[in-house]
């Protein structure tokens, strides 16, 4: 069967089957719209919190003041009790609350600590992160203001009183991701980490449903087949990385600060071994609702030990080394260089050859694997001849 006719069977078979249909182009779709959604407005800000003030004194409403002002909260409502604000977060009213102590006022006069409690809603990530660091920084500013007051009490000059509070002054300027948004960090490595998913699903779907049955697919080398299979799959996922890289990135003006050229490099590699990877997936599965269930379980912990979501010095080091067998781990930390990093080629030759590299071993152990499964199909159809030879 010629080599090109090998490639538009599994194109056609992979359009036609409704599973593979719309996990291709439902799920990458599906995905697009909604892994972006709660990154959309980049950060946090203007998150509803309670404050529960039991001092009711002057400078607890200075400090109710300060926090109110802070870009990450937005004061909700004064209530008296921490009951009543529980109530208030329950039925989501607001996210978080702040609870200022009775005597809260005389005991920084008497220069006794003071503890504020603070709490959030921890369903909600990127909240409750808002909330905590506002209200610390709320805290500390104000803090501060009570320190100064105090040394210019106590006859210190301002100035003095200044550099004793503040005695270095910091200058942050973010070098990657200028405007400090989650949008550009974490977008292009999940929508690559889509198609990686998507990609083993298609291919393992497609084997499971094949290997025990006649079919083109039995009519040729295992050697053919895998590179018919990779072809087609590569063909397919071209226009699925595109739209992610091209339609995805501008739709959500993301950036890519390095050389279109080693993205197209670092792309074909890791699509080249994912498919090869897909090819020898499918051929651990004569069920085809095993692969996605399989891959679902597995996304997360992908997604976390790839070391941008999670430090990689939080993860046990056999962790990390089995990682890096999966395509998407090398590809998500190179394409993360390429648009936060504006790295140049030289940065990103060890990952594009640890691609390659296991572009090389999935593609052998999809050999192995294809033609294992041939020669399973070939003693089954063999022995159920011999059934019903010895029936007649």
């Amino acid at each position: 069967m010629p080599f090109l006719q090998l490639v538009y069977l599994d194109i056609k078979h992979l359009i036609k089957d409704k599973a593979i249909a719309l996990t291709l182009f439902g799920g990458v779709i599906f995905y697009a719209l909604l892994y972006p959604l709660p990154y959309l407005n980049q950060v946090a800000t203007e998150q509803k919190i309670v404050l529960v003030d039991l001092d009711k004194s002057s400078l607890s409403r200075t400090l109710a003041r300060h926090v109110d002002a802070s870009p990450k909260i937005a004061l909700s409502v004064s209530l008296d009790s921490i009951t009543s604000a529980k109530e208030w977060i329950e039925a989501d009213k607001a996210h978080g609350l702040l609870v200022i102590p009775e005597g809260f006022r005389r005991d920084l006069i008497l220069g006794k600590g003071v503890t504020l409690s603070y709490g959030g809603d921890a369903n909600y990530f990127l909240i409750y992160s808002a909330i905590a660091e506002g209200l610390v920084a709320s805290g500390l500013d104000a803090a501060k203001k009570v320190q100064l007051v105090g040394l210019l009490s106590s006859g210190v000059q301002a100035k003095q009183a200044e550099l004793s509070l503040n005695p270095v002054t910091l200058n942050a300027v973010p070098v990657f991701n200028q405007g400090l948004g989650y949008l550009p960090y974490v977008v292009p490595a999940v929508l690559l980490l889509v198609l990686h998913q998507t990609l083993l699903i298609a291919s393992g779907i497609l084997g499971a449903g094949q290997w025990q049955r006649e079919g083109y697919w039995q009519q040729v080398s295992a050697l053919e087949l895998v590179c018919s299979r990779i072809v087609a799959l590569l063909c397919m996922y071209a226009y699925l990385t595109s739209f992610y890289l091209g339609f995805c990135f501008y739709a959500y003006d993301l950036t890519l600060q390095g050389s279109p050229l080693a993205l197209g490099l670092l792309m074909f590699a890791f699509l080249l071994a994912t498919a090869a990877a897909g090819v020898a997936f499918s051929c651990l599965f004569t069920r085809r609702d095993l692969p996605t269930q399989v891959l679902l379980l597995v996304s997360m912990p992908i997604l976390f030990v790839s070391g941008f979501v999670w430090p990689l010095e939080l993860i046990p080091a056999p962790l990390i080394w089995l990682s890096q067998a999966i395509p998407a781990v090398p590809a998500m930390m190179g394409l993360l260089k390429l648009t936060q990093m504006g790295a140049d080629w030289h940065s990103l030759i060890g990952l594009w050859l640890q691609l390659w590299g296991l572009f090389v071993v999935f593609f052998m152990l999809a050999i192995i694997g294809v033609n294992y499964r041939q020669h399973r199909y070939r003693q089954h159809r063999y022995h159920k001849e011999l059934r019903d030879l010895s029936v007649g």
